[in-house]
């Protein structure tokens, strides 16, 4: 059985890069790669997860489509549990066109298909209640699974003894607080950008913006701070740790293999700095590959590069 479940959007991302400006209005331009890969947030730390050692399995929804069939075709061989996905029949797999600039900057033109659809009903149960981590990945883009659908399905996971983390993605109807609020008092660890926890919270300093949502009822925030590194709090403790810088080819999936290596730590019983640590190195190997997966390595390599960056032995 998987030891993390994770819950949430399932996308196709079709990747052009380099794209550093739009071709005039019914007029072509060229790139020098595209390509097809895995995408959403639950795909993607259930990719990251799985390459770390960590036994996972997805639950979802996907339609009957070519996207749909490659996503659980490509998860199955990334040894992805999938028998936690449905299928729709009436919507289309979600898809994304995601263009990526030089620098590695993403411009995304999104399709949310089977996702909108997704309820409680759909979930396989007994998955979710043989895990150990219930990780829900993709918050505020499931319109009709957000807020108290999803409050209740964290509740009953916490009632069944699985650890819940959440994660969210960037909310463009601008609801934020009002969608999350009913989530939050159910959440072990929430993972959110800082960008996002400012919005959701309508709070600047991100010690602030924390101590609200532990107020909120989280029990442990854990913040993506870009190069900043992660800060990560709890009602007693404090905890940092700092990028490993590398040079970057595409952000794609930086923060979801962040959620990866955090939740790697937690199943190993590390502290919260270790498992910042381990989140931010997976976010760094993430970004020097083209697309959501490709630039992540196992646990002994993830390890290696950490050695390699900074001395430090996350084992130790």
């Amino acid at each position: 059985m998987p030891d993390v479940v994770a819950l949430g959007i399932l996308v196709a991302d079709v990747l052009g890069r380099p794209v550093d400006e739009w071709p005039e209005r019914g007029k072509l331009t060229r790139v020098d790669e595209m390509t097809l890969h895995i995408g959403g947030c639950a795909a993607n730390a259930a990719v990251g997860l799985q390459k770390l050692g960590v036994p996972t399995a997805v639950t979802g929804k996907v339609g009957r489509d070519g996207f749909g069939d490659y996503l659980v075709n490509a998860l199955e061989r990334s040894g992805v549990d999938t028998r936690g996905i449905a299928r729709d029949d009436t919507a289309g797999t979600s898809a994304t066109m995601v263009t990526v600039a030089s620098d590695g900057e993403r411009t995304f033109i999104h399709y949310i298909g089977a996702n909108a659809t997704v309820r409680p009903a759909d979930l396989d149960w007994e998955l979710i209640k043989s895990a150990r981590v219930l990780h829900m990945a993709g918050s505020l883009l499931m319109p009709g699974f957000d807020g108290e659908p999803a409050a209740q399905v964290l509740r009953d996971a916490r009632a069944a003894g699985v650890t819940t983390c959440c994660d969210t993605a960037w909310d463009a109807t601008g609801a934020w607080m009002k969608t999350l609020r009913p989530m939050l008092e159910h959440m072990d660890y929430f993972l959110p950008s800082v960008e996002e926890a400012k919005e959701i919270t309508g709070l600047t300093d991100a010690a602030d913006v924390a101590h609200s949502l532990l107020d909120h009822g989280v029990s442990c925030v854990a913040l993506k701070m870009g190069s900043e590194g992660c800060r990560v709090w709890t009602r007693d403790e404090s905890a940092h740790a700092p990028i490993f810088p590398v040079e970057p080819v595409d952000a794609c999936g930086a923060g979801d293999a962040f959620c990866a290596g955090f939740i790697c730590g937690l199943t190993k019983g590390w502290d919260l700095e270790r498992c910042a640590a381990m989140g931010n190195a997976c976010g760094a190997l993430c970004v020097t590959g083209l697309g959501t997966t490709t630039g992540l390595r196992d646990f002994a390599g993830t390890l290696e590069f950490v050695r390699e960056r900074s001395g430090r032995d996350l084992t130790a």
